[in-house]
């Protein structure tokens, strides 16, 4: 039994070990397992929760990779299917000393961005209890996104809860018209969304996380939480019924790498709804597995194991 679905497209992720230098420059790299659902997928499987996670890969050495990696995360892999018609995704990051890295993708045409609807039809919902979704998956192709609006219905059907974070890619995307329309209207399908305030800014013109809140509460036809990341300073909820939280982040000793803090984020979240607990301690715990993803330079190898995340709560709330 799988608690948690989560679908999109992982890939290979070279990153630079030659720290502030141009991509171009950089000579030496290690290879990580990176796409932001699967950062979730392993953040959540790391935590002690079961979850099956659903792409295509290309019958290729990174599409091996993948699975390999996914394998030994503990992620399930009976939704994958495999194809030797289109190459597995992949990208490349740089390091760096401060600030976000830049980060190159080469997925166009993937084996993901080629999922078939019929994949969908395999998948067991009456094992399910949530479903994680983003807002890049559906960018990646207009098959891709069919795909993704063919699964939202079986979701509902099965009462699957969706969590949904916008995870905005305007490079995947034809115009930002297009992107914000997309993914708003995928987003007020939800019943929990995860909006950054950078992302807010885009989709909502705004970035006041209660302005950015409201947007979503008002256009959500199943929303009854927006939970807005607020990056270090950490997220501020708002429901449905009028509840509203701040809910402090943690200060860490180093920042080495932004990238894979909010899918931490989602990762603490669902697995703290998982376990039954308040919006305000998911979120906290939410705050908690983004602080240990800055401070490792790949998107997920830092999350937290249970114990892990335990004692860092502990000891920082005696501080």
């Amino acid at each position: 039994m799988s608690e948690l679905l989560t679908i999109g497209e992982p890939m290979a992720l070279f990153a630079a070990q030659d720290p502030d230098v141009e991509l171009k420059d950089a000579t030496h790299f290690q290879k990580f397992l990176a796409g932001a659902e699967v950062n979730v997928a392993i953040g959540v499987s790391r935590l002690g929760h079961s979850v099956e996670y659903v792409t295509r890969l290309g019958a290729d050495p990174m599409g091996d990779y993948i699975k390999d990696q996914l394998k030994f995360n503990h992620v399930g892999t009976k939704y994958i299917d495999t194809t030797a018609d289109y190459l597995t995704g992949f990208q490349m990051k740089q390091r760096v000393t401060k600030g976000d890295p830049a980060t190159f993708y080469f997925r166009k045409g993937s084996a993901a961005s080629h999922l078939k609807k019929e994949q969908l039809d395999k998948i067991h919902f009456s094992e399910l209890k949530l479903a994680h979704l983003t807002g890049i998956f559906p960018g990646t192709s207009q098959q891709a996104l069919d795909a993704f609006n063919y699964l939202l219905p079986l979701l509902r059907q099965h009462d699957i809860p969706i969590t949904f974070d916008p995870n905005l890619r305007p490079t995947l995307w034809s115009d930002t018209e297009t992107m914000v329309r997309t993914i708003n209207g995928l987003a007020a399908q939800a019943d929990v969304i995860l909006p950054g305030i950078h992302e807010g800014e885009v989709l909502v013109g705004s970035r006041d996380p209660e302005t950015i809140a409201d947007f979503f509460l008002n256009n959500g036809k199943y929303t009854k939480t927006v939970v807005v990341k607020v990056g270090p300073h950490g997220a501020f909820i708002k429901m449905k019924d009028g509840q509203v939280f701040d809910v402090p982040g943690y200060k860490v000793a180093k920042v080495v790498d932004t990238v894979g803090a909010g899918d931490g984020f989602a990762a603490g979240f669902i697995t703290g709804q998982l376990e039954g607990l308040s919006v305000e301690k998911s979120a906290k715990r939410g705050n908690a597995v983004g602080a240990f993803g800055v401070q490792s330079p790949g998107d997920n190898d830092g999350y937290p194991t249970p114990i892990e995340l335990k004692q860092f709560m502990s000891a920082y709330e005696r501080l």
